[in-house]
């Protein structure tokens, strides 16, 4: 199994493999950064330094003054009070990337939090037992609070969990598996738990991994749809793309003509059919800018992924506690909506190839709807239909949070990034376009079987994956059984494996 240091760096597939099961360990030097830290803190409480969350109240409360002997409790009630989340729970991979990021943060070592308190998160994440966290009630602005707050409840006890077995059990269940009992919070170890953007960035980094995988499937899915249609390929030669650097468009060119490499199928551009239609035609672009959406939500999401977001800020040099704004997942916000949109136009152009490839108004000498029998049986028509129905909702979900905003705390947190509102729509788009993409690789490959010819070498290895899967259609069957079976290729790594390394594109 693997091993993922934390305390050093992260990025997006570490995260992913975590989510996936891998366990972690912590870095010691990490660690004395966090004791550092801790010991800084409790000498600042102790100098008499208002610190906000630790000697004052949270939020429009932050003028209330607290006691010594209040503070301990206060951060119980904390987690106690703001766990008010609702709606199904989030998935346990992206409840396990919370809990290493929301880690990792911590042993920068400006959180002012106990080494003891990490430590008992990660032997939690390492337990393969999972907190229950429900889907919706963060704002994304004072950081994911309500879905940490359910989070966190864990390691005092209380709460729910999953178990190994994936059985709803108690918090207290949970620790008297792992033999250790509820932990007793000190001055603001709570605060540290919750305030910060662990929830939309454990989101984010799973999508930069799963979006990453989508955009090599609809580089082939396009070469597919071109081959299968004959199409014109001088459109992706390299000399094109260098007149026009845009990086993603280079690189979507650059794979679409390693996959379309010695295909007797395709045009040449000097024939009849100097060029085809956009869809196919500008498929690079388009595509290519897609990309440059990824680019920069992942760029996002991986300076959060190794930020200290939670508030107050501990510093040594000098001996410090600023209370700042790293918590507002503003960026996160933007960068998820980028990332919508162009996951929108994958989605749309892939549609518009499927369209091509069943109508007969578009496809050439390919049997209408790609039945061998057209006429009696329907073929693969309604494919189109429910992809033209996941365009559509996609659009819907393409709409921008960001720009939204609700005021909340009397006030006080009068800006809110709805960042977390913005992450759970990009799953949905992410499972919506997996379907479309999985729809045009069906039709593309009926189309080759209907038409032979050789097909380009990446193009026949995607065939041959899909083959394996499902037959070629010779009459009527529910292609929902088709759509599963070829899913788990689209979702897998098997597809993406075939294109060269991202960094050096095919020539």
């Amino acid at each position: 199994m693997s091993l993922v240091v934390l305390g050093r760096t992260l990025d997006a597939r570490q995260v992913a493999l975590i989510a996936g099961g891998a366990e972690v360990s912590l870095d010691p030097e990490a660690l004395e950064r966090v004791a550092a830290s801790n010991r800084l803190l409790r000498s600042i409480i102790a100098s008499g330094t208002r610190v906000y969350g630790v000697t004052t109240g949270y939020g429009a409360l932050v003028s209330e003054e607290i006691g010594e002997a209040e503070q301990a409790q206060m951060q119980l009630n904390l987690l106690r009070s703001h766990a008010c989340g609702s709606g199904g729970p989030l998935p346990s991979e992206v409840v396990r990337a919370a809990m290493a990021i929301r880690c990792h943060s911590l042993l920068q070592g400006h959180s002012g939090v106990r080494p003891e308190l990490i430590e008992r998160v990660a032997l939690l994440l390492n337990s393969g037992w999972v907190p229950c966290v429900p889907s919706s009630g963060s704002l994304g602005a004072s950081g994911d609070l309500a879905p940490s707050a359910h989070l966190f409840l864990v390691i005092v006890g209380e709460g729910e969990c999953l178990d190994p077995d994936g059985q709803r059990r108690s918090g207290a269940d949970a620790l008297a598996a792992l033999g250790v009992e509820p932990l007793e919070l000190q001055a603001k170890e709570a605060l540290a738990l919750i305030n910060g953007t662990h929830f939309m960035s454990a989101i984010g980094a799973l999508c930069s991994v799963r979006a990453e995988r989508l955009l090599a499937v609809a580089d082939l899915g396009a070469a597919v749809s071109v081959d299968a249609l004959r199409g014109a390929t001088p459109a992706f030669e390299a000399r094109v793309h260098e007149l026009r650097p845009v990086p993603g468009q280079v690189l979507s060119a650059a794979h679409i003509r390693h996959a379309l490499a010695q295909s007797t199928r395709t045009a040449d551009g000097t024939g009849e059919r100097l060029q085809d239609a956009y869809s196919l035609r500008c498929a690079a672009q388009i595509h290519g800018s897609a990309r440059e959406a990824a680019s920069f939500f992942t760029r996002l999401i991986e300076i959060d992924l190794n930020a200290v977001t939670d508030n107050p800020l501990v510093f040594d040099d000098p001996p410090e506690v600023i209370s700042a704004g790293n918590f507002h997942g503003q960026s996160l916000a933007l960068a998820f909506d980028t990332l919508r949109i162009g996951l929108c136009d994958l989605g749309a152009v892939s549609e518009r190839r499927i369209f091509r490839l069943v109508s007969p108004s578009t496809n050439g000498d390919l049997p209408a709807f790609l039945s061998p029998d057209a006429g009696h049986s329907s073929g693969y028509m309604i494919l189109q239909y429910a992809a033209a129905a996941l365009v559509s909702e996609l659009r819907a979900l393409a709409t921008p949070v960001s720009i939204d905003n609700i005021p909340t705390s009397d006030n006080q947190e009068d800006h809110v990034s709805l960042g977390m509102t913005g992450a759970v729509m990009t799953l949905d788009s992410l499972s919506r376009l997996e379907r479309i993409l999985a729809y045009e690789l069906i039709c593309g490959c009926q189309a080759i079987d209907l038409d032979p010819g050789r097909p380009g070498n990446l193009v026949e290895a995607v065939h041959g994956a899909v083959r394996d899967r499902i037959p070629m259609l010779t009459e009527d069957r529910p292609p929902s059984d088709d759509l599963a079976a070829v899913l788990t290729l689209v979702t897998g790594d098997a597809l993406s494996a075939l294109l060269p390394d991202p960094l050096e594109p095919a020539a």
